[in-house]
């Protein structure tokens, strides 16, 4: 059984997070496990609780424990289109915020890192652009549901809950996809690493 929200992971699920995070080689199916935990919390969290950048984040974080409770709250006010204004989706900025949090720089002087972090995170962008069409809030919603919303203005908000926003066919399925890109990402990241160290 799959770990709900918040629960624990199963003692399976820890084995498959240790393998991960000391990275040891993963048989295939076991990073499908990972990458399946991360999709399905990522899409719960946004129908549950909305906030596409935390549910991006914290579902990836949680599957494959990088949590880091400093850069889930600074995603806080990252949905909508950032603070709701319609611009870069959020959950593409949760899903490049999960991937720096393995490839990121832990120093503004460490300019090498920063560089290096630009081409998984480019990956993850062209591969979110290419699946969902856009990487722009308001063109999403528009594929989705035939319009963009105001989520910032409340009666705009109020129209995207009745189009289904939070809904199973809404802003859900693209924090899916969004945690599954990531999550695909970082256990390739992950699986490089190892092998570079084994030479």
């Amino acid at each position: 059984m799959v770990a709900g929200p918040l629960e624990k992971p199963t003692s399976e699920g820890i084995v498959l997070i240790n393998a991960f995070y000391w990275g040891e080689s993963m048989m295939s199916s076991d990073k499908k496990k990972l990458i399946d935990e991360s999709t399905r919390r990522a899409f719960q969290y946004e129908m549950e609780f909305g906030g596409c950048c935390q549910s991006v984040l914290a579902g990836v974080q949680e599957a494959l424990n990088l949590r880091d409770r400093g850069a889930f709250k600074a995603a806080s006010a990252l949905a909508g289109g950032i603070v709701r204004r319609g611009e870069t989706c959020g959950a593409l900025v949760g899903a490049i915020m999960a991937v720096c949090q393995v490839v990121g720089r832990d120093k503004i002087e460490d300019v090498e890192q920063y560089r290096m972090a630009m081409e998984p995170c480019g990956e993850v962008y062209l591969r979110f652009k290419e699946e969902l069409g856009h990487t722009n809030c308001g063109e999403i919603q528009k594929s989705l549901f035939g319009r963009p919303f105001r989520l910032h203005k409340e009666e705009e908000y109020e129209a995207f809950l009745a189009a289904g926003g939070h809904g199973p066919e809404g802003c859900p399925v693209v924090c899916g996809k969004a945690a599954k890109i990531a999550a695909e990402k970082i256990l390739v990241l992950r699986e490089d690493k190892s092998e570079s160290t084994e030479i």
